[in-house]
């Protein structure tokens, strides 16, 4: 048990804690132990007083039915912590997150003015695909049983959606993240880049106090997260200046 910890909390903590939550909640709906309704993003819903705001991030966390469940929260673990550990676009924790935030923030819109949907889980899931295959250009990657260049992935995973019921719909859906993502990527690297223009949405100052690192201490569980130590100095009982380092003499 303590070994399935141990590798659990080895993961990527972001991608790790983001599955987690998706996996755990949609098999709570699924199987009728929860609610779904405050799962579901109506935009007329957000005008009455107060507003459900919690809808706002409610809506990317519950997945398609049946074996959805397993494949979604499979590929939203894949797809952020390649983002997390191996993507120069998110050298911080804090980056990963602003991204989230602003694909978040083009998805609900578009969808609340164009596709009117309720569930925007697969929106999120082609924002991530397509940010993570960027940096995969010239490479392979499988989908399902057939090898494809890494950056057609996103492509595929849109099209497959019309294999299933309300196919259409939601393929819409998915490319309202494709939009998002392809607008973050201009904006962060295309247009600095090219257009010699500035990065026009860094990440927020708050952002970064807030995710600022604190020290991880290696346990037989896991990792166990503490205040980070101001200083260098060792620790113990004795004051400051005894612990000093000076010449050393012998003893008789």
């Amino acid at each position: 048990m303590a070994d399935m910890v141990s590798v659990y909390m080895s993961t990527p903590p972001i991608a790790r804690s983001i599955a987690t939550v998706v996996f755990v909640c949609s098999v709570g709906v699924y199987t009728g132990m929860l609610s779904s309704d405050p799962f579901l993003f109506f935009y007329p819903l957000l005008l009455k007083f107060p507003p459900p705001l919690y809808r706002l991030v409610t809506t990317f966390i519950l997945t398609g039915p049946g074996l959805g469940v397993l494949f979604d929260t499979y590929f939203i673990f894949t797809y952020l912590s390649q983002l997390e550990t191996s993507n120069s676009k998110f050298s911080k924790k804090e980056d990963l997150i602003w991204y989230l935030i602003f694909v978040a923030g083009v998805i609900l819109p578009l969808n609340a003015l164009f596709t009117y949907g309720y569930l925007l889980l697969q929106a999120l899931l082609i924002a991530l695909c397509y940010t993570a295959t960027q940096d995969q250009r010239g490479m392979n990657a499988h989908f399902y049983v057939i090898t494809i260049p890494a950056q057609l992935m996103p492509y595929c995973l849109l099209i497959v959606q019309l294999l299933f019921p309300n196919g259409w719909e939601n393929m819409k859906i998915g490319l309202t993240g494709l939009v998002a993502a392809h607008l973050h990527d201009f904006l962060t690297r295309l247009y600095p880049q090219f257009g010699n223009g500035p990065n026009v949405i860094p990440t927020p100052g708050f952002l970064s106090w807030i995710m600022s690192t604190p020290r991880v201490q290696n346990t037989v569980y896991g990792q166990s997260m503490g205040p980070a130590r101001e200083g260098g100095g060792r620790s113990g009982p004795l004051p400051d200046s005894w612990r000093a380092k000076g010449p050393g003499r012998r003893l008789g």
